[in-house]
């Protein structure tokens, strides 16, 4: 819940010119308020248009929510589901957030679902089964080719804003937990073929670390993502 319309745009035409000719595939999520301002700016741009949230359902009684036809009719490409933030905040169960990764797949938008622990969780020796079963509850009726829409991130909750994050090695395994609960839900090797994503305090300062692991595809961006200055370097780091 960050920048106004007038900050959101200024950022994305600082990005658009910051990451021409950037190799990687890039994603920038502004709040539901500026995606209309901020759409034509990245049209035809190396940047897709995401949104942070949608609805679990098309249209209705549904007072303050924010639709799937509302989004694709404003041009967004890619939907943030499933945050842990969403997921402790407003208590999203992983049921709800299947229901919406399905319509947001039948309706032709890229997916972005998260999936993490809990600090408790993780010194209880939970994280693994924890985020095995967020997997396959948030993935139930996806077929494999919309499997391939979906990028998951991997974002441990207690590293969410707070400054910490896993170290690279502890990140990298999680990872590679991913990877095997696809090769069971779907065949063997989709999980090598599917992209995960690290997400939890990334910044220019850890990025080479964490994206040099052998697991780990991508970031998703938080704090660092609010100014030029901290998501440019991180979007341009070349493994």
């Amino acid at each position: 819940m960050h920048k106004t319309v007038a900050e959101a745009t200024s950022l994305a035409k600082e990005l658009v010119d910051s990451l021409k000719g950037c190799p990687h595939k890039l994603m920038i999520a502004p709040p539901f308020t500026a995606l209309a301002a901020v759409a034509p700016l990245v049209k035809g741009t190396n940047i897709l248009l995401g949104a942070q949230n949608m609805a679990s359902v098309e249209q209705g009684a549904h007072t303050g929510e924010v639709s799937v036809l509302m989004l694709k009719d404003l041009g967004v490409e890619s939907v943030i589901l499933g945050h842990s933030e969403r997921r402790i905040l407003y208590g999203e169960k992983d049921g709800l957030i299947n229901e919406k990764v399905k319509l947001a797949l039948k309706h032709g938008l890229e997916v972005i679902l998260c999936v993490g622990e809990t600090l408790e969780e993780r010194e209880k020796g939970k994280a693994e089964e924890v985020v095995t079963s967020q997997v396959t509850q948030c993935l139930k009726g996806v077929d494999e080719d919309a499997l391939m829409r979906v990028t998951i991130a991997y974002e441990p909750v207690w590293a969410i804003g707070t400054g910490k994050n896993a170290t690279p090695e502890d990140a990298d395994a999680i990872h590679s937990v991913i990877r095997k609960v696809l090769d069971t839900l779907y065949r063997r090797g989709i999980g090598e073929k599917v992209t995960i994503q690290y997400g939890g305090s990334v910044k220019p300062e850890n990025a080479k670390d964490l994206l040099t692991m052998p697991n780990i595809d991508g970031a998703l961006v938080g704090g660092a993502s609010l100014k030029k200055e901290t998501f440019v370097p991180i979007a341009w780091f070349d493994r």
